[in-house]
């Protein structure tokens, strides 16, 4: 399936191949929200042999790991890039410039279309109005500039808002939420003082079979496990 992306410079990549018989996952292009458990266990795979014994221990990690990813919620930041060279130069110029405000009348003339028939290719090739398009852009870039560290402030400005309040109620209408719920909501799965799971921890430690593929995992990742698992063992005690 033809795609492309574009990274921010403080992003860390890490790829998951996935087999297509392995896991329903979604059969068209998406972005998925990230669990901090399935961050953590994206992670512990990254270190491990990419042929692995199917019967060790990295099998069972890699079995958690694709339950985690098909109950996963797809998130609305894909944008529709078409095979239009006209809509693409478009694409281009606003992310280049995103508080570029021009009209879709402006823009039709730019690319020497006519409004009309800009509005059609536009609806026709992405499913989105020219401003719904045009609006999901300025998201992608939004969540690409805030999760570099720049403020609301910053980033209202840099797309051409007037106010951050106008910025923040796009950002809402958008995704369901403020900008500074949608990171926190993000940072959510970091256990506070107390919520160890000890008894849990010391049972998955004691399991022969995922112990020393867990072994890398990061105290947050060892907390998100633990709430992920612990009904079923203390089930089974």
């Amino acid at each position: 399936m033809p795609h492309s992306n574009r990274v921010s410079g403080n992003a860390s990549l890490l790829f998951l191949y996935v087999d297509m018989d392995a896991a329903s996952v979604p059969q068209e292009c998406c972005t998925l929200s990230i669990s901090p458990l399935l961050h953590e266990l994206i992670h512990r795979m990254a270190t491990l042999p990419p042929l692995y014994d199917p019967d060790g221990p990295p099998a069972q990690i890699a079995a958690v790991l694709l339950n985690e990813l098909i109950a996963m919620p797809t998130e609305r930041l894909h944008l529709p890039i078409t095979r239009s060279s006209k809509l693409r130069m478009i694409a281009d110029a606003l992310m280049d410039n995103p508080a570029d405000r021009r009209t879709v009348a402006e823009w039709a003339q730019a690319v020497a279309l006519g409004e009309r028939t800009l509005m059609r290719i536009v609806l026709a090739e992405t499913g989105m109005t020219f401003s719904r398009w045009r609006q999901q852009l300025q998201i992608i870039v939004a969540i690409q500039k805030l999760s570099a560290g720049n403020t609301v402030q910053s980033v209202s400005e840099a797309l051409g808002y007037e106010s951050v309040s106008a910025f923040i109620t796009m950002f809402k209408k958008a995704l369901g939420k403020s900008p500074a719920r949608y990171f926190s909501e993000r940072e959510a799965g970091q256990a506070g003082p107390g919520e160890t799971c000890r008894e849990t921890n010391c049972k998955l430690r004691r399991m022969p079979e995922v112990r020393d593929a867990l072994n890398g995992l990061s105290q947050r990742g060892w907390l998100e496990l633990e709430r992920f698992v612990s009904d079923d063992l203390d089930a089974e005690a």
